[in-house]
C-alpha cells in the first residue's frame, strides 16, 4: 500500500528579504542621523527648542529622503529586470529551441544528466517558458523580485519611528543631560534593532548588534565633537 504524501510547507527567511532590508536600513537611519543631528545641535549649546525644532526637520526631511532613495533605486533595478524579461520573451518567440538547450544546459552545469536537463527544461518551458527562463537564467523570482513602492513606504515609516526614538529624548531629558541622555538611548535603541533584525533575518544576534552599535556610536561622537567645535568658534 503506497503512503500518502503530506505537502510540507516550508517558511523560508529569504521571503523577508525585500521588506526587510528596507525596514532595517530605514530605522538604522531615522535613529543615527536624527540623533547624530540632535547631538550635535545640542552639543553647539542650541536652546533645547531649537534642538527639538531641527529634530523633527530631519525626521520629514529624513523619511521623504529615504523614501525618495529607495523608489528611484528600486525602480532601477525593476526597470533592469522587465528589459531582461521582455528580452527573454522575443527571444523565446524567435528561437524557442534554442531557448531550450540554453535553459538545459544550465541544469547540467549544475549536474543533471544532459538527456535529463532536456527533459525537464521541456517541461518547465511547456508550463511556463518565462518563468523558467526568468528564475534560472537571470535569477528573478517572485521572493527577490523588486517592489519600488513597498520599499519606499516601508523606508518612510521606519525612518520615522527610529527618529522618533531620539526626539522623545529631546523632550523627556533636561537640557544639560540632552547630549549624554540622547546618546545613551539612541545606542540602546541600536542595540535592540540590530538584535530584532537579526533574529528576524536569522543572522547572528551579537555581531549584528556589535556592528549598528559601533557605526552609531561613532557617528554621534563625530557629529558631537563638530557641534562642540562650531559652538565654540561661533
Amino acid at each position: 500500500m503506497s503512503r500518502p504524501h503530506h505537502h510540507h510547507k516550508e517558511k523560508h527567511l529569504v521571503n523577508r528579504i525585500g521588506w526587510l532590508r528596507a525596514a532595517v536600513l530605514g530605522a538604522n537611519d531615522g535613529i543615527i542621523s536624527t540623533a547624530s543631528l540632535i547631538v550635535g545641535v545640542a552639543a553647539a549649546a542650541a536652546k533645547q527648542n531649537d534642538v527639538l525644532i531641527a529634530g523633527v526637520s530631519g525626521l520629514v526631511a529624513g523619511a521623504m529622503s529615504m523614501a525618495a532613495g529607495e523608489y528611484v533605486s528600486v525602480s532601477s533595478q525593476s526597470d533592469t529586470e522587465n528589459a531582461d524579461l521582455a528580452k527573454e520573451r522575443r527571444e523565446l518567440r524567435s528561437n524557442p529551441e534554442g531557448e531550450l538547450d540554453e535553459l538545459a544546459e544550465i541544469y547540467v552545469k549544475r549536474g543533471v544528466e544532459i538527456d535529463l536537463a532536456r527533459q525537464v527544461a521541456g517541461q518547465l518551458m511547456k508550463k511556463d517558458a518565462l518563468g523558467a527562463h526568468a528564475r534560472d537564467e537571470l535569477g528573478i523570482s517572485k521572493t527577490t523580485t523588486a517592489q519600488p513602492v513597498q520599499a519606499a513606504l516601508t523606508s518612510a515609516v521606519t525612518f520615522s519611528v527610529g527618529a522618533a526614538m531620539p526626539l522623545l529624548m529631546v523632550v523627556v531629558s533636561p537640557s544639560t543631560m540632552l547630549v549624554p541622555m540622547t546618546s545613551a538611548a539612541s545606542l540602546g535603541f541600536l542595540a535592540f534593532l540590530g538584535a530584532v533584525g537579526a533574529k528576524a533575518g536569522g543572522a547572528p544576534i551579537l555581531r549584528a548588534t556589535i556592528r549598528v552599535t559601533f557605526w552609531g556610536a561613532l557617528a554621534l561622537g563625530i557629529t558631537a565633537g563638530i557641534g562642540k567645535l562650531f559652538g565654540t568658534i561661533l
